[in-house]
């Protein structure tokens, strides 16, 4: 299904906006599809495959061609492409003051699970082929000069209707024939972010992917923190955004729910709820650092409790700001929170951190034993066969996040409780266009995935096969991230 709409200022332009399938598509196969690509013209997609370990195949595909070009899309005052009717008028007229004739472009960004379709308008000036790059970039020169600020946009990223091409790699998990396991792992610290090929030798995997999201709005070295829960080996690094999309890893055994965590510093004469784990504390939080955090605790004036993890005792009450020694936990307040730690966690008395993760679909807590690994900060693509793309709950309800197309890292699960992985290569016109989320959710369905969420993506997109990168980042090279998953013997 698409939408059409005829706009703009003087000449009729006409854009096609994809909306989300209906619920009720094709059923969805363990094997890999076979047939007409989802994107796209209608048509069977080139595809390699190759055997990466027993039960584990790598299959690489590419489907479509180039045919977009070039246009100039103004900025709005906020500095995005896109704004409201009123905005977009009044910078067509700045356009024609200079000299330009502007076409003002009415679309819509689909509705999603937890957010209704919005309208928005654009601002572009000219169209040119893909070779002509040069043109458009020289008319982005001309009305800055004249006081308009403009960039050079490929046609192919927008999100409207494309040919591609797509360039794409999958593996598929079979979950009958599989003996290995699944694992997280958030590098050698929380704090620190490494490429997704460093934590994959760290764990000894056969194949992986990038994980979720992670806080680049936290100081640099703290960036590694995940946006959402991650679990690994049983041992919860960081807190659940409540509601958010997550993947749940159990030995060789996954599945896709939605979660919330609950953290209780328990001491021998009371209790008190800690708001983090391992991330920058706000003012008057309780937040408690682990082992594995790998940074100085936060110097803000505040009190902390040093905890051994055999005993529960408390080691030293001291002035926040310091390490976590190994075999320690830290518990950090300021404000009131500082009083509690004063009040109640004396040196030699008891503290314990108790940590539950309540699966919102059942109700039920999550056990956290050894073989218990969960990847966080995603947003759900498809439910129970259907999609189902929760991005505002997961805080990517936007044009750019939704419709436009960016390289991406998704991850499934099959009604044979199969896991698969797969990236899409973008950003790179002319070769590959990435997929927006609503293609995103296509495309996993389209490979067999009963239930699937969307990891980070961008720059952030890599997926290894014994430690070397198959994918082509967008960057240019692989970008640190804050944690992966791994297929592991």
């Amino acid at each position: 299904m698409t939408r059409r709409f005829i706009v703009g200022l003087s000449a009729a332009t006409v854009l096609v906006v994809a909306a989300v399938p209906a619920a009720s598509a094709a059923p969805v196969s363990a094997s890999f599809p076979g047939g007409r690509f989802p994107l796209g013209l209608q048509g069977v997609p080139a595809r390699d495959r190759a055997a990466v370990a027993p039960g584990i195949d790598l299959f690489k595909i590419r489907y479509g061609k180039a045919t977009e070009g070039w246009a100039v899309t103004v900025l709005m005052p906020n500095g995005r492409d896109h704004g409201t009717q009123a905005d977009a008028d009044a910078k067509a007229i700045e356009v024609q003051e200079a000299g330009e004739s502007p076409s003002v472009l009415r679309f819509i960004r689909p509705g999603v699970a937890d957010d209704p379709e919005r309208e928005y308008f654009a601002v572009r000036v000219g169209v040119w082929p893909f070779k002509q790059r040069a043109k458009a970039d020289k008319m982005v020169a001309k009305l800055k000069k004249a006081g308009v600020r403009a960039k050079t946009d490929y046609l192919g990223d927008d999100g409207f209707d494309t040919t591609g091409p797509w360039n794409m790699n999958v593996l598929m998990v079979n979950g009958r024939t599989f003996r290995g396991n699944y694992v997280a792992s958030v590098g050698k610290s929380v704090a620190k972010r490494e490429t997704t090929s460093a934590m994959s030798k760290q764990v000894k995997a056969i194949a992986g992917v990038n994980g979720g999201f992670f806080n680049i709005h936290t100081p640099k070295n703290l960036q590694g923190d995940p946006m959402g829960v991650s679990v690994v080996g049983g041992k919860l690094l960081s807190e659940a955004v409540p509601g958010r999309s997550a993947l749940i890893l159990n030995g060789r055994s996954a599945r896709i729910t939605e979660l919330k965590t609950q953290l209780t510093a328990v001491g021998s004469d009371g209790a008190n709820e800690v708001q983090g784990i391992n991330r920058a504390a706000g003012a008057g939080e309780l937040v408690a650092y682990t082992e594995e955090f790998g940074q100085k605790t936060p110097a803000n004036g505040g009190s902390e409790a040093v905890v051994d993890l055999a005993t529960g005792t408390v080691v030293k009450v001291r002035q926040a700001g310091g390490a976590v020694p190994r075999g320690t936990w830290v518990l950090h307040g300021s404000g009131d929170s500082a009083a509690w730690i004063n009040e109640h966690a004396w040196a030699e008395w008891k503290l314990s951190l108790e940590t539950k993760v309540i699966d919102l679909r059942t109700g039920k807590a999550v056990p956290l034993t050894p073989q218990t690994h969960i990847i966080g900060g995603s947003v759900g693509l498809v439910r129970n066969g259907n999609i189902n793309i929760t991005a505002k709950a997961n805080g990517h309800a936007s044009v750019n996040m939704i419709l436009r197309r960016h390289p991406r890292t998704m991850a499934g699960v099959t009604r044979s409780g199969g896991l698969v992985l797969a990236t899409v290569d973008g950003r790179r016109p002319g070769e590959t266009v990435g997929a927006s989320m609503v293609e995103a959710a296509q495309l996993m369905r389209w490979l067999g995935a009963k239930n699937a969420i969307n990891l980070d993506g961008g720059g952030s997109t890599a997926m290894v096969v014994r430690h070397r990168v198959v994918n082509r980042p967008s960057d240019g090279r692989e970008r640190t991230v804050g944690d992966g998953l791994y297929i592991t013997r």
